[in-house]
């Protein structure tokens, strides 16, 4: 069965417009069609990103201006006669390779063998060998003309094929970094369907489950997305591609994905999809439209969807917050947001699929945060020579100065690394290594001993006191535990009693690189609008850092005027740094030693941790070079 009449009336598909009010009518269904819509995309992207030539040389296909008078700017003008064989080539295949009466189905819906069979037929379309981290193979027109797909790709098609099939219940779930499918009632049954990173697998038609309890950022610990029909149209309209190379974006496909997501965002299918809200919102901060929401609003509803709908435990919108702040040179909000990302990050475990989240922390700690905090230096010592009206003809540089001597900023640059600390222990793969400690020491050093020291540090001991308690008991804990490079450290600095008050509360934020391979390189903005950077919201629920020590008596003690930030250390790394942190002169080989000693929490977690293949394969793999 092919397209109906109320879908073929659209076409000829003319300009970015056509293919709104397309997106606009089926988003107004029940069940909006995955796979036209898909196919539709797909041969837009193709014809402005992949094989973008002069249009004249293209047999078949017709290029528009999008203006009259910048002929440079065209439009491929999709027509019925294409878009109709590919779809009905499409559903011919699918029909045709699933025999439905051979497959069991109940009032709850669709069997793991049904769906196993259907992403079998995806698998078996793909060709055999091609680089699966190419760009743009994420549509159903790479599926059917090229017979290729990216990883989540594949998971999209197995639930376009599925609503083909008249499978209702098969929805798509993702997570930051990866895709499966949901089914059954209420989607209470989980299903891979496809690979994840540079491994292929074959982990089709296994639940989730190992991975959630693995508490593996690869999985949100059971807090990932699940998807309706409309949430699904956003994530192809998120996966649009459009660069033409690693320098140059396609900047109709740019404008076609930014009228796409308004139309989801002002329609309410983005509340529960935080990372597409991020997309919007770099769109938004890159080329505005006039009359819409400022982008800084749109990454605070971001943060308040993960928080509200996921657990506060998706990273990208505190990262993609931070990208905006650090774009907008605003020292102190972009901090506070990376730092609330790495805070969600502790409660997490590393393993060796998480690479793309480790690759982000470690290109934030390593080369982002301190480029800035360089940038911001240099800004400041160019305000010192300047003399006293400095202030008021660069402000820019008075407010790099002001960074530089702000505690607020220390304290969000220690919160950070603690957020990492914390996510190595525990883990199986180690996260920190030479490299950390040398930027960690350069960024620290940007700031005076003064501005340092004017941060008080708390630190909880409960838990460490109770493990030492129960390790006592076995000579062999003991044995094992006692030559940690940082027991002593700790002791050291665990002996002063605990300084002042509940953590400082924090905003939150972040910047997302890749949603679908888009959003990923965002030429920065070219002005700062007003508003958006000093009189932001902050909201209360964005949130305090982390609970204070429970012992609350020495906390009452502390001095009104020592009202500085407050930090409590989760991590038994920069517990074991207190000292050191705001010690007169940073020691660089202290922190080293300190920062890259193994973490006691990981000893006992590889002792705990099930044996298993699926768990095996995580530890086997080798992570990406840097």
């Amino acid at each position: 069965m092919g397209l109906h009449s109320a879908q073929k009336k659209h076409f000829p598909l003319r300009g970015i417009d056509g293919v709104v009010q397309l997106f606009d009518a089926e988003l107004r269904k029940s069940e909006p069609d995955l796979a036209l819509l898909s196919l539709v995309l797909g041969f837009v992207e193709h014809f402005l990103a992949v094989n973008r030539v002069v249009p004249i040389n293209v047999p078949g296909v017709r290029f528009e201006p999008l203006e009259p008078d910048c002929p440079n700017s065209c439009f491929p003008t999709v027509e019925l006669g294409m878009i109709s064989a590919l779809y009905e080539r499409f559903t011919a295949q699918i029909r045709g390779a699933v025999d439905l009466s051979q497959y069991r189905r109940t009032a709850a819906g669709s069997s793991r063998e049904l769906v196993k069979k259907v992403s079998d037929v995806i698998w078996n379309s793909l060709s055999r060998s091609y680089f699966k981290d190419r760009a743009h193979i994420q549509s159903l027109f790479s599926l059917i003309t090229g017979t290729k797909l990216d990883s989540s790709g594949v998971a999209f098609a197995v639930v376009a094929a599925c609503q083909v099939l008249g499978l209702k219940d098969v929805h798509l779930a993702l997570s930051e970094d990866h895709a499966w499918v949901i089914f059954s009632k209420n989607g209470e049954e989980t299903a891979e369907v496809t690979w994840h990173g540079k491994g292929n697998e074959d982990r089709r038609g296994q639940t989730v489950t190992a991975g959630v309890n693995e508490k593996s950022w690869l999985y949100l610990k059971g807090s990932y997305m699940k998807c309706d029909r409309n949430m699904e149209v956003a994530f192809m309209v998120c996966a649009i591609n459009p660069s033409l190379d690693l320098h140059t974006d396609s900047s109709e496909l740019l404008q076609l994905q930014q009228k796409l997501l308004w139309l989801l965002y002002e329609r309410g299918d983005l509340d529960r999809y935080p990372m597409a809200m991020g997309t919007l919102a770099d769109l938004e901060d890159q080329d505005p439209i006039p009359g819409k929401e400022n982008p800084l609003k749109i990454h605070l509803q971001a943060v308040s969807s993960a928080q509200k709908h996921y657990n506060n435990e998706h990273i990208y919108p505190y990262m993609y917050l931070a990208g905006f702040h650090y774009r907008h040179r605003n020292v102190r909000d972009a901090l506070r947001a990376w730092a609330k990302a790495a805070q969600v990050m502790q409660d997490y475990n590393y393993f060796r699929e998480d690479e793309e989240i480790y690759k982000e922390f470690f290109d934030i700690a390593n080369d982002v945060i301190p480029t800035l905090l360089k940038e911001t230096t240099a800004a400041a010592e160019s305000t010192g020579e300047g003399g006293e009206g400095a202030d008021k003809e660069h402000p820019k540089q008075a407010a790099a100065l002001s960074a530089l001597q702000d505690p607020e900023c220390f304290a969000h640059l220690l919160r950070f690394y603690d957020g990492i600390c914390k996510w190595e222990e525990g883990s199986p793969t180690p996260v920190l290594h030479v490299g950390w400690a040398t930027y960690l020491v350069q960024s620290l050093s940007r700031f005076d001993a003064q501005v340092r020291q004017k941060v008080s540090i708390i630190i909880k001991e409960l838990e460490s006191q109770d493990d030492d308690d129960q390790s006592s008991e076995d000579p062999r804990e003991g044995r094992r535990r006692g030559p940690r490079r940082e027991s002593k450290l700790e002791e050291q600095s665990s002996s002063p009693p605990a300084a002042p008050t509940s953590p400082a509360s924090q905003t939150a934020a972040a910047q997302p690189k890749k949603v679908g391979e888009a959003g990923g390189r965002r030429h920065s903005s070219q002005s700062l609008r007003g508003g958006d950077a000093e009189g932001k919201p902050k909201s209360p629920s964005l949130d305090s850092a982390s609970s204070p020590s429970p012992s609350p008596s020495p906390l009452q003690q502390v001095s009104p005027s020592s009202a500085g930030p407050v930090v409590a250390f989760q991590s038994e790394k920069m517990k074991g740094m207190k000292e050191l942190l705001c010690a007169a002169k940073v020691n660089s080989s202290a922190i080293k030693l300190q920062l890259t000693a193994q973490s006691q929490v990981q000893m006992k977690r590889q002792k705990s941790t099930p044996a298993g293949d699926y768990s095996m394969s995580f530890m086997k793999r080798q992570r990406k070079s840097l």
